[in-house]
């Protein structure tokens, strides 16, 4: 998997739970990708940075551990896990426990 780089940016109007720059689950976290009906409505509606792609729709729901977090201008979190390719933006990623959707 390759590293996260930050790109120098305008910020973006992305609401997550965490304030910028502080990541919602820390390196090692267990996560859950968010249930395919969200990522599918995130790819249609997210017009900014780390846009999903196609392939990782097939990870719906799936657990994995945080590998690697990185942060965009403006302080969005985004996130490498392990077993899971692509780059993940917070708000597609739920705490192991938490509600999907």
């Amino acid at each position: 998997m390759r590293a996260l780089a930050p790109v120098p940016v305008k910020a973006t109007a992305m609401t997550t739970a965490s304030a910028p720059y502080k990541e919602a689950f820390p390196k090692g976290s267990r996560v859950r990708v968010a249930d395919r009906a969200f990522l599918e409505k995130f790819m249609a509606e997210w017009k900014f940075h780390h846009k999903l792609q196609g392939e990782q729709l097939a990870y719906a729901g799936r657990e994995a551990t945080v590998r690697e977090i990185g942060f965009y201008h403006g302080g969005d979190a985004v996130y490498l896990l392990e077993g899971v390719p692509g780059t993940w933006l917070e708000t597609c990623l739920r705490g192991v426990g938490e509600h999907q959707g």
